[in-house]
């Protein structure tokens, strides 16, 4: 899945793109319902991207949890 475009910022605007990590996740929750399965992640979009999780958090449960997809966020440890 891809979200971002680019790796760096681009006039102060970060590579992130939102609706494209909504459409990913959206093909992801068909693929999960189709076999059910669970869906495991780190927190997506908040690294190299630039997201933030306020933002991403929201495209995760509109986009998985709503639709029945059972999601695991793990925090890395550093």
């Amino acid at each position: 899945m891809l979200g971002q475009y680019g790796i760096r910022r681009k006039n102060g605007v970060p590579p992130i793109r939102y609706e494209a990590v909504a459409e990913g996740l959206g093909r992801v929750a068909d693929f999960a319902r189709t076999h059910y399965a669970t869906v495991h992640m780190p927190r997506i979009g908040c690294g190299l991207s630039g997201g933030t999780w306020d933002k991403i958090e929201p495209i995760i449960e509109v986009d998985l949890v709503s639709k029945g997809v059972a999601v695991v966020v793990y925090d890395l440890a550093r």
